[in-house]
């Protein structure tokens, strides 16, 4: 799996962004569990994800303080 890209991650809409922000957090609960019981296999998967999960909430962030700005300056 390639690491994901900001650019990807700026062209999505604000309830993809949710919804994969949703995803990569029940994806890390899992690799943790997978480690726990030792099932795990590629341990480099925790890094692309919270790579990702950083991507998207940084994003997130941004439109809401862009979005939170607009509005009070209106």
């Amino acid at each position: 799996m390639a690491r994901p890209s900001m650019a990807d991650v700026l062209k999505l809409a604000d309830g993809e962004i949710t919804t994969q922000i949703n995803a990569t957090r029940r994806e890390l609960f899992e690799l943790r569990f997978q480690q726990a019981t030792r099932r795990l296999e590629n341990s480099h998967r925790f890094k692309e994800a919270r790579i990702k999960l950083a991507h998207l909430l940084t994003v997130q962030n941004e439109r809401q303080r862009s979005g939170s700005n607009a509005a009070t300056s209106a």
